[in-house]
């Protein structure tokens, strides 16, 4: 209060000043004037006029000096001093009264970076192309190569060769298959053909292989790996578990699966990666970029581009360039970025723009083999017969492919899908490529050094080079979807294939992350409980671990490109979704037992019993394919404890929702007995009727950060319980509704035909009475936007080829609204804790509600839909919202749930063109609102026309679309999907910034966002009368700044014993960046970061820790910072910038 007072005061002294300064100089320009008018000569009123003009530029200049003095008064006094020189905490409060024009500290104004003559944004290259796609010639994407050949005559051509094999960890096999009948032959083949001759190199990808054969092979073989690696001949590039896919993954299971294979390698072989190749994921993402660079690699490779952007990178030599993060002012998170510029990354595509040619030097192919040329001109062995005229048609294709780069350096891959198996293969590859090398190396006048190599070793070369030339890469911001590899083919479709298991991703996920929480919680706990540094005996700590372990590497096998994409065979598919199943189920059990011992109030009674738990969860999934089921809660007098685990950072307002068997039960807070606002509603068996056994019991719990609370539910008296009230509604067929326990109308007379409207505090929303589906919005501030809701089916193509897992190829009549030849019954519910209105369809049933919530929980609207198409043969499900936004030909989409990123719907591409991944948001906006769509799983995006967003819900395709995986996506389920969708003011610095703008959610979204993909997780104790006593355990004294997100506290392995737990955690960090045009009012609840600098013992109070260190993001201890950087004791102080992901080793004391 009394800053404000004095802000007022300041304010208003330098705006009293700025007024008499203004109203003194008109008068004298005033007084001048008029003397000047009697006495001066015309000639001298032009000069006279310009003197006045001058007068006027100073006075505006001084006016707008004044205002900068306003702001920065005002800045000053936000932003106070440091908090560790002051002892304050770190955060500026939300009670800060926040007028209209003032900006959140830390928010992200929307701007443009430039990056000057030198700086390619990929928006503005889809601007420019024009997408037509005429024959190359021998490149048929192309354009023909000319040189003069005195091009190397200075500085020789430096090729490299670089042997990969791409091993996908399941595709058209299990991982398993895999690996038995192909990876272990090549790897052992690898170690006997690498070790006969120290010129030959090899590269290797997919650290979830490498490790398998690791545990196959002895030590004298290990040896024999770790000499090859010393000696340069073997390289580890990336590093993953996996080569992700970079448009449906989550950044937690990005960064996750290379941790995984991070500290795999470091563990076993002691390198660290520092090149990164990703040659076969359909697009790609600088989410991806940004960890790999925080994980320490400079160099990376990509191969699947659209087939014009290559053609014009390929034209304007920038194949090579700086990768920068599109919000990045600075230059440090660039990474140095190889895009290979032809089709694909197999042997007749990689040597030159020639691929009858350079499949004749893919001796794989030779004669006799099971492989062959499908330009029917075989390969030869080179003989000294022919080495001559072989040698010189190779270096043809080498001399035109490195004319599309700025340096003579040039890299080529040799290799493909599971190559190298059979011994003969590695000894017709090297043995044919020595003999041109050979020649190469006798030929000097051919001005050409060709070797065998791995990526450092071209990535030093090309450092080299450049830096010999004194010239520098080309800066690109922007990401490359949606992929096109010919014609209209664009690979959209995947962004949705196989929805239900892109949900299961997201649920073991969240599942995964709150485990890691807790566990490292608990483990932490127990040292400080017992004093002497271990845990206690009866705790399963090393199978808990084993446990994590398995779930972090199931969820990592899942981002491989053929996983999380829903682009691999039925029995594939069956295998990830049982894995991902199992690791959802071990991984419960971790929570159980953690949760168990963090709530005892005498820890001596804590035991452990695998087939007895102390808790449940309170739901069960039966399959793999299955999705949860609520378990029945059986009440009575005597008080059932529920335990609510909150896995956000934030303290939260959330409904929690149970099954009970009596319609009459209440919850009351353990610890005080204060009795929580609840609803019982139906468990509806089917759309009209009700079950007489089963009552739904929702009831809103208060959930401080990371904490685990404790309510008892009872039965109550009869009566006595809030039951929700249904209508109903169907056009021309009134339906029977069985029911005992609820009161149902129907509508009668004029309120037949009216509008359905559901109102809480923050919004009011009117749905149609024929349908149930949303037609109108309207916020508290008075903001109303029509926001329709409609449904739609896209056919496929009447072309030969049709879409398919990986291909959108719909028809060319488009999407067409949905109808159904029976009118949909809608039922609407309303109660003190949430009101709805459930539209149930043939093929969905869709379900908008409102949450009668205090805070920003009750300011979006929750949008559920399960949807079920087995019926359907070549139809696409899509839900398209419609709105009056004026959004032009502008939308925005998450890149991986990390980043926004813009788009544009361009008149010349195609509707498949348009569509684009969304990991977990998208939204539209104008000058005074924004519409902001926020999923719970994966899927494709578009906005077509102005003011619409639209989601592919689920895709059923009876046929392969010619891509290599031999079959449709036939294999749906019932699937559930789940949306909050977030209507809010926009003002205060929201005018529009022109061309690639980067734009970021708002505060409110992103909190939003957080809730929606980790919802809190409920047990139950078992119902024993003899509970020893409980209480909650609240670890955290307040919540974190809420623009930092806790992404993980994930216990490192133990360096001594192997699949033990460490006293080490690693604790990631995520500064989100937000938008500053849309402040909440109310205030949000939470603070948030007035600088860059917090610290970390005040923010993790009352947890202390005894030694933090920060590291790089997937934690190799040569990325740790240097003793001498370290501050020695607390405060701990770290630096968190907004956008970045911070990682820290640390203990908790």
């Amino acid at each position: 209060m009394k800053r404000s007072r004095v802000l007022a005061v300041l304010v208003g002294g330098v705006f009293i000043v700025a007024v008499m300064s203004l109203n003194r100089m008109l008068e004298l320009m005033q007084g001048a004037g008029l003397k000047q008018r009697g006495e001066t000569p015309a000639g001298q009123v032009h000069d006279d006029l310009s003197h006045l003009q001058q007068k006027i530029d100073r006075l505006e200049h001084l006016l707008s000096d004044n205002n900068r003095l306003v702001a920065t008064l005002r800045d000053s006094l936000l932003q106070r001093k440091a908090p560790w020189e002051t002892g304050a905490r770190a955060n500026v409060s939300s009670d800060s009264a926040h007028g209209q024009t003032d900006r959140l500290p830390g928010c992200r104004l929307a701007d443009e970076p430039k990056d000057g003559a030198n700086g390619v944004q990929l928006l503005d290259v889809y601007d420019l192309l024009p997408f037509d796609n005429p024959d190359g010639g021998a490149w048929k994407q192309g354009f023909e190569i000319r040189y003069q050949g005195n091009e190397w005559d200075e500085q020789p051509l430096e090729l490299f060769l670089v042997p990969h094999s791409h091993n996908d960890p399941g595709w058209l096999k299990t991982f398993d298959s895999y690996y038995q009948d192909q990876t272990k032959h090549i790897l052992n083949n690898m170690l006997i053909k690498l070790s006969e001759d120290s010129r030959r190199k090899m590269i290797w990808a997919e650290i979830s292989f490498f490790s398998k054969w690791w545990n196959d092979i002895d030590d004298q073989k290990r040896e024999i790996v770790k000499r090859l690696l010393r000696a340069g001949q073997l390289e580890l590039v990336t590093g993953g578990w996996v080569m992700a896919d970079e448009a449906n993954s989550h950044y937690f299971a990005l960064l996750d699966q290379l941790i995984e294979g991070h500290q795999w390698i470091q563990r076993h072989l002691g390198v660290k990666p520092s090149s990164g190749w990703a040659v076969d994921p359909f697009g790609h993402s600088p989410s991806m970029t940004y960890l790999l660079k925080g994980a320490g690699l400079r160099d990376m490779v990509i191969q699947r581009v659209h087939y014009a952007v290559k053609k014009h990178f390929a034209k304007q030599q920038t194949l090579e360039f700086l990768w920068r993060q599109s919000w990045d002012s600075s230059s440090r998170s660039d990474i140095t970025c190889h895009m290979m510029p032809f089709y694909s990354y197999d042997v007749p595509h990689t040597c030159g723009p020639n691929p009858a040619i350079c499949c004749q030097f893919d001796f794989h192919r030779l004669p006799g083999g099971r492989v062959s040329c499908p330009w029917r001109i075989p390969p030869q062995p080179i003989t000294e017969q022919n080495v001559q005229e072989r040698a010189l048609l190779l270096l043809d294709q080498y001399r035109q492919k490195s004319r599309l780069f700025h340096s003579p350096v040039l890299l080529v891959s040799l290799g493909d899908d599971f190559r190298f198996v059979e011994s003969s293969e590695w000894d017709a590859q090297f043995s044919n490529y020595q003999k041109l090398f050979d020649y190469f190396d006798q030929h000097p006048e051919l001005h050409v050094k060709a070797r065998f190599g791995t990526l450092s070793d071209y990535f030093k070369a090309l450092r080299r080079r450049l830096t010999a030339a004194g010239t520098t890469l080309p800066t690109l911001r922007g990401d490359f979807f949606t992929y096109s590899d010919r014609d209209d083919h664009y690979w959209s479709g995947y962004f949705t294939s196989r929805p239900f298991y892109k949900r299961l991703d997201r649920t073991l996920e969240a599942t995964l992350r709150a485990t890691e929480i807790l566990f490292s919680l608990t483990t932490a706990e127990m040292r400080r409980y017992r004093g002497d540094g271990h845990l206690v005996a009866d705790f399963p700590a090393h199978q808990h671990f084993q446990r994590l372990t398995t779930g972090r590497r199931s969820l990592a096998l899942f981002q491989h490109h053929d996983g999380v994409t829903g682009t691999a065979r039925d029995p594939v598919v069956v295998d990830y979704g049982t894995r991902l199943f199992h690791s959802i189920l071990n991984l419960r059990q971790v929570l159980q037992s953690s949760a168990h011992w963090l709530l005892l109030l005498d820890k001596s009674q804590y035991h452990y019993d695998q087939s007895k738990p102390f808790l449940k969860m309170d739901d069960v999934i039966s399959a793999q394919d299955a999705l949860p089921q609520k378990t029945l809660l059986t009440l009575s007098d005597e008080p059932r404890s529920l335990i609510i685990f909150n896995p956000t950072e934030q303290l939260r307002t959330s409904v929690i929702s149970i099954v009970v068997d009596s319609p009459d039960a209440r919850v009351v807070d353990a610890q005080t007995g204060q009795p929580m606002t609840a609803q019982i509603s139906a468990v509806w068996e089917e759309p009209t009727l009700a079950s007489a056994e089963d009552f739904q019991l929702d009831f809103v719990a208060q959930l401080p950060p990371l904490s685990l609370v404790v309510y008892h539910v009872t039965k109550a008296s009869v009566g006595s319980a809030n039951r929700a009230r249904y209508t109903f509604h169907r056009r021309g067929n009134p339906p029977t509704i069985q029911t005992e326990h609820f009161q149902v109308s129907r509508p009668e007379g004029p309120d037949t035909d009216a509008p359905l409207s559901l109102s809480n505090k923050h919004v009011q929303i009117w749905s149609s009475s024929e349908t149930g589906l949303l037609q109108k919005l309207r916020l508290q501030s008075g903001l109303v936007r029509q926001v329709q809701v409609q449904f739609l089916w896209y056919g496929t193509t009447r072309n030969r080829d049709k879409s398919g897992a990986y291909l959108f190829l719909p028809g060319e009549e488009g999407a067409q609204l949905y109808s159904s030849s029976e009118p949909p019954l809608v039922r609407v519910s309303r109660g003190p804790v949430f009101s709805d209105i459930t539209s149930c369809f043939r093929h969905f049933t869709h379900r908008v509600r409102l949450y009668h919530l205090e805070g920003h929980a009750g300011k979006s609207l929750e949008i559920s839909n399960m949807v079920d198409i087995r019926s359907e043969v070549n139809r696409e499900l899509a839900m398209r919202i419609v709105s009056n936004v004026a959004s032009g030909n502008r939308f925005y989409s998450d890149l991986n749930s990390f980043q926004m990123q813009q788009r544009r719907t361009l008149a010349k591409l195609p509707l498949q063109a348009h569509f684009y991944p969304m990991t977990s948001a998208s939204f539209l906006q104008d000058e005074t609102s924004r519409v902001s769509l926020l999923s719970a799983q994966s899927q494709a995006v578009a906005s077509l026309r102005p003011g619409e967003l639209e989601v592919i819900l689920d895709r059923r395709l009876q046929q392969d679309d010619n891509l290599g995986l031999g079959q449709g996506i036939t294999d749906n389920k019932l699937t559930a999907s789940l949306y909050q969708l977030l209507l809010e003011d926009r003002r205060g610095g929201a005018q529009e910034v022109g061309g690639a703008s980067v734009q970021h959610l708002s505060l409110l979204a992103h909190l939003t966002s957080l809730s929606l993909c980790h919802p809190p997780i409920t047990m139950v104790a078992t119902s024993d009368s003899q509970l020893p006593k409980l209480r909650p355990f609240l670890p955290l004294q307040s919540s974190l700044p809420c623009d930092v997100h806790l992404l993980n506290l994930r216990t490192l392995e133990d360096t001594q014993e192997a699949g033990s737990p460490s006293q080490e955690v690693a604790l990631l960090l995520h500064r989100k960046g937000f938008d500053c045009s849309s402040a909440p009012e109310p205030p949000l609840q939470c603070s948030w970061s007035a600088h860059e600098e917090v610290n970390l013992d005040d923010i993790f109070s009352p947890l202390q820790f005894s030694s933090v260190r920060q590291s790089g993001l997937t934690l190799l201890r040569e990325d740790d910072e240097p003793e001498s950087a370290r501050p020695q004791r607390a405060p701990h102080v770290a630096r968190l910038r907004p956008m970045e992901i911070s990682a820290f080793r640390v203990e908790i004391g």
